[in-house]
């Protein structure tokens, strides 16, 4: 009895741990970035409306170029969920309507994080996201979640 008792435990504890680092892995940082002579600020709303469409130009007039993640990737899951405050089957189901309206096209998507830093680092007038830890030098952050 006493055996089985010190397993119980050592396996509950061993569960407990990998979960906490399950959840720690699984919610990293993420930075909105942009190219680092953008001297615009946005909020959190801003940014969920040019990642819409909605919002075509940075408030001093450029133009936007938002990049997105690949699809698959928790990144971009995350950032639907938390910026864009939907679900990916809406997000579908949106791009859908606007495309087919002529009111805007889905920001332009890369192969990943790495890909979205170095078009951010290398234009002006895009915006992105990526894991906080991979923010240098290259980019600007304007928002993190």
């Amino acid at each position: 009895m006493k055996l089985t008792y010190r397993f119980n435990k050592i396996v509950l504890s061993s569960l407990i741990l990998c979960g906490i680092l399950f959840i720690k892995n699984s919610y990293a940082e993420t930075s909105v970035i942009v190219h680092p002579s953008n001297g615009n600020s946005l909020t959190a709303k801003a940014i969920q409306r040019i990642f819409l469409s909605k919002m075509k130009t940075f408030p001093d007039g450029d133009v936007i170029l938002p990049i997105d993640q690949p699809l698959e990737t928790d990144i971009r899951k995350n950032f639907i969920k938390v910026i864009l405050k939907k679900r990916e089957s809406q997000m579908s189901a949106y791009w859908a309507s606007v495309v087919f309206t002529g009111k805007g096209l889905p920001p332009k998507q890369v192969e990943d994080g790495k890909s979205v830093k170095n078009l951010v680092a290398k234009n002006p007038n895009t915006i992105g996201y990526i894991d906080s830890s991979k923010v240098d030098d290259s980019v600007k952050v304007v928002h993190s979640f």
